[in-house]
């Protein structure tokens, strides 16, 4: 930060005014910014924090900063804002790339739909609204009828409605309704014929599933609270929501989640608890809702994911038991018996990504190579077809019942626009119901799948998309972009940005990182804990991989993700700067000694570990990129996205992050953070929103890499 400033300085004409005011701010920290070419350069003020931590001193000069509400801290977000704005509000090019931008984003959306005794409910977006809308369709030719719109919720349109649950028969809808980008929802019911909110109502929460009963009675409920855990819940209809009785939780700390559901045809509700952040561990529960009520104990000692579903009366279990690469198991729950289980779909080379019922068949989702390939089952394991495709890509969201002849789906790539058929299970045959209507040029994107050797020698996929007319010279721009985590897999999908991106002349990237699910459960454990250095070792290797095989150099090279994939640039940034050209760090987890004392952190213990374990604290010192940064080093230009609606990841981490970036960069690049006081982790945000905040992030990419046109 010095070396830049005296640089700046001596380009000035008021030369030991400035240099003596820099050297004040640096030093002391009395001052929060200095003047050049009229603009405010942010220097934050370094505090006198320093933990000891199991023998080693380490200062937090930033912990100021964690204080959101703060008169500082805010004084602060507003400073930054002002100094990210004053660059990327004025860059050449921005009305063209909106302009593009919006033609990309702002088209008819819809969602999958859920059927309920004849009529199909949704969600939909029209090219002029800004938010989804729920919606109902009377039969497969009827007309939608708009049922909660939530544009007149807020003036700002940040409040926006998620389709939680439907009634059998069709008459009641559980909804919930989103404030911001926060995780937390307020759960309402609506009287569908009525078209009006019952007034049954749940208050802002984390809510893990909402279940109505069969007969309209009332429903069941998972809430969770940060600091006793996850509890399931009974709300009579019409009964006070404070009096609701607690059925099931009770001895289950905050680390674990619950979910609970009814099953299709009314006769059980089955609990789910997920122990880990990828819910590594799996309980389950059944309660008999026409027998005696009580609460019984499927699996409860099995160190392995069990994922059920209910048909024709067996009980379906998706598992990696014994089978990393997953399985199918059946159990009769009046015989429920571990003895008595049967395995229909052993474990193939193809890792089972999820799996659905419907027709009275089993559609099994797999991927091969990190490509979705969908085989249906008999119920008793026998293959009936597989469903073919038109090219590599993702199927996800199949959606169904036992009972109906019909099951949705979604396919996208990366240069098909995400598409969504309709099913006949008995003629085996596919029908678009639904296709995004995006003006881009598919014929014209090549798409292809690389593999490259990491650090340790482990293969890793690749998936590498770009303009058909561009020369590969060496010197291509290009966006690598990565996750790495939580048992989350990076498969093909149509991305606006990406698409853009080779619009520009870009290279767009996407690895396989370990840590995801891929290839199943041993990838994901090669990339958790003691491991996590893998996956930044893969992305590295990717990055690498581009430049060594003519793609792309370091200058041309920009790196993005968020959450999670924050975590991995900010690694990558702190581990290798000389190696990108610019980053894009959203929502990220950056201090990792302290993020399991924040907000959900203390979830992915189980991911990451905990820097209070003596052991463990050794692996995620060595990682954790905020005590990775060193000072008078040259890092790439770098711009922090977060908001104070995050309220899954602590938006402290690229508050502090942002400081500590500044101070330490001895190079002439941007360290910059765009701050928004309304956004957050989970979306919600306005569509028109929604592109600006994508023009300032891709306005950023292209000037920093000499893109702009």
């Amino acid at each position: 930060m010095l070396r830049r400033c005296r640089n700046m300085i001596r380009n000035s004409k008021s030369v030991s005014v400035l240099f003596v005011a820099a050297a004040v701010i640096i030093m002391t920290g009395l001052l929060s910014s200095v003047t050049w070419a009229g603009k405010q350069i942010p220097v934050t003020n370094r505090g006198s924090v320093v933990d000891t931590l199991h023998g080693v001193v380490i200062p937090d000069p930033y912990r100021w900063l964690e204080d959101q509400e703060s008169a500082e801290t805010r004084e602060w977000i507003k400073t930054q804002n002002e100094y990210t704005h004053s660059f990327i509000d004025s860059l050449s090019g921005r009305d063209k790339l909106k302009a593009r931008l919006t033609e990309l984003m702002k088209i008819d959306r819809i969602g999958i739909p859920t059927e309920r005794n004849g009529r199909y409910f949704l969600s939909k977006r029209s090219a002029d609204q800004d938010l989804f809308v729920i919606y109902m369709r009377d039969g497969l030719g009827g007309k939608d009828e708009a049922l909660i719109d939530p544009h007149s919720m807020s003036e700002d349109r940040s409040t926006s409605v998620n389709l939680l649950d439907i009634s059998e028969d069709g008459t009641l809808l559980a909804y919930g309704i989103r404030k911001g980008g926060a995780d937390e929802l307020t759960v309402k019911i609506f009287d569908v014929d009525k078209k009006m909110d019952l007034p049954d109502e749940l208050p802002s929460g984390l809510y893990f599933g909402i279940s109505i009963m069969h007969d309209n009675s009332g429903f069941y409920y998972s809430r969770h609270n940060i600091l006793l855990g996850s509890r399931v819940y009974f709300h009579p209809m019409g009964g006070d929501p404070e009096k609701d009785k607690e059925i099931f939780g009770e001895g289950f700390g905050p680390k674990a989640g619950i979910g609970a559901g009814i099953t299709d045809d009314g006769r059980y509700l089955m609990i789910v608890v997920f122990h880990g952040s990828a819910g590594q561990k799996s309980e389950i529960y059944y309660k008999d809702l026409k027998g005696d009520g009580s609460i019984k104990t499927l699996v409860k000692d099995i160190d392995a994911r069990f994922s059920p579903k209910y048909g024709g009366g067996m009980l379906f279990m998706q598992t990696n038991w014994d089978a990393p690469k997953g399985r199918i198991l059946t159990v009769d729950l009046k015989n429920p018996a571990r003895e008595n289980w049967n395995e229909i779909i052993p474990e193939t080379e193809a890792v089972i990504e999820d799996f659905s019922i419907a027709g009275k068949k089993l559609f099994v989702n797999y991927l091969e190579n990190v490509v979705s390939k969908v085989k249906i089952f008999e119920p008793d394991g026998k293959l009936v077809r597989e469903i073919s495709f038109p090219t590599l890509g993702t199927v996800s969201g199949v959606r169904g019942r036992w009972k109906r002849n019909e099951a949705f789906f979604v396919f996208t790539s990366f240069h098909v626009p995400t598409t969504i058929y309709r099913y006949d299970v008995k003629k085996g045959d596919k029908k678009v119901w639904a296709k995004l209507d995006v003006p881009v040029d598919s014929d014209k994107l090549v798409v292809k799948q690389v593999w490259y050797d990491s650090k340790d020698g482990t293969r890793v996929p690749m998936f590498l998309v770009h303009s058909s007319d561009i020369e590969l010279n060496g010197n291509n721009p290009t966006l690598l972009t990565g996750y790495g985590g939580f048992n989350v897999n990076l498969t093909p999908g149509f991305r606006s940005t990406g698409v853009l991106w080779t619009e520009y002349g870009g290279v767009y990237a996407v690895p396989n990182l370990r840590g995801g699910g891929e290839f199943g459960e041993e990838w994901h454990r090669a990339g958790m804990f003691e491991n996590k250095q893998n996956v930044f070792d893969d992305f590295i290797g990717a990055a690498q991989w581009l430049i060594d095989n003519g793609y792309t150099c370091p200058s041309k090279l920009a790196i993005r993700g968020g959450s999670n994939g924050g975590l991995l640039v900010g690694a990558a940034l702190a581990q290798r700067p000389e190696l990108f050209g610019a980053v894009v760090c959203t929502y990220p987890l950056l201090d990792m000694l302290r993020y399991q004392k924040f907000l959900l952190g203390k979830f992915w213990v189980s991911e990451y570990g905990n820097a209070e374990d003596p052991e463990q604290f050794k692996y995620i010192y060595e990682y954790s990129p905020y005590h990775n940064i060193t000072e008078a080093t040259e890092y790439p230009s770098t711009l922090f996205i977060t908001g104070d609606s995050d309220t899954r990841v602590a938006p402290l981490h690229a508050r502090k992050m942002t400081a500590l970036l500044q101070m330490a960069n001895s190079s002439d690049n941007p360290v910059m953070i765009l701050y928004d006081t309304k956004a957050g982790h989970s979306g919600g945000r306005p569509l028109s929103k929604t592109i600006e905040d994508t023009v300032d992030e891709m306005s950023f990419l292209l000037w920093q890499l000499g893109m702009q046109k």
